[in-house]
């Protein structure tokens, strides 16, 4: 079981080149997987995390309902933003600067299979580095990501999920919103909820800007911790 984890930080990257680079790797694994079960042999598989910052953009999962989308085409385009149907699990969700998005290509046959639990961990990650910053997060019963004040009418989303997984290989992950322009979610319905918000760190911290780089460090430092992994 390999539990090393190549870090690549791929800075500002357009969505679907980084979605086409995601789709390489992650075929990649598969392919190695395909082999040996062909071959009866153990070729070692690869993981990979990959931190990116991607310009405006809308994507809408498998089970997304694109009336979600509150956008007319040329709206996206004098926003300056781009929209993508895309094979991850989930409705639609917004990426833009100012948000650390985490893409986890694993194969979970190095750490543990149950999917279930992948995605506990993921919002695990995110509970453990938003509490260095004294905020107190949660998950919220049947929906995926990390919240604030569940259960009350002031429930706002700071991460957002989404992943998909084949031959126990991830891809796609996370996006948690640290200095992003709020103002984009009001454009969409986020991941098909109405009714709720969403949030930043830097508007919960009070702050003009939150360290980006300081809050991938804490995010590494809890991946691998929870995923027993280490980072090359």
């Amino acid at each position: 079981m390999n539990k090393k984890i190549k870090l690549q930080d791929l800075g500002k990257k357009d969505y679907k080149e980084t979605w086409d680079y995601q789709e390489e790797l992650f075929k990649g694994i598969v392919d190695i997987k395909i082999q040996n079960r062909k071959e009866n042999t153990l070729v070692e598989t690869p993981n990979y995390f990959l931190f990116v910052e991607h310009p405006h953009v809308y994507t809408l999962g498998k089970s997304g309902d694109i009336s979600n989308l509150l956008l007319s085409e040329k709206q996206l385009q004098d926003k300056g933003a781009t929209f993508y149907k895309i094979n991850r699990g989930g409705d639609i969700t917004y990426h833009g600067p100012g948000q650390i998005v985490g893409y986890p290509i694993l194969d979970l046959e190095n750490f543990f299979t149950d999917i279930h639990k992948y995605l506990r961990f993921l919002e695990e990650v995110i509970i453990l580095t938003l509490a260095e910053y004294n905020i107190t997060s949660t998950r919220s019963e049947g929906e995926t990501g990390v919240w604030l004040d569940v259960g009350t009418p002031f429930a706002r989303k700071i991460c957002a999920m989404g992943v998909r997984a084949s031959r126990w290989v991830t891809m796609h992950g996370f996006a948690l919103n640290v200095n992003a322009n709020l103002g984009y979610f009001d454009n969409i319905i986020p991941c098909g909820i109405k009714g709720k918000a969403v949030t930043s760190l830097q508007v919960e911290l009070g702050v003009e800007s939150v360290n980006e780089e300081e809050v991938k460090e804490k995010i590494q430092k809890h991946f691998q911790q929870l995923f027993e992994a280490e980072f090359i």
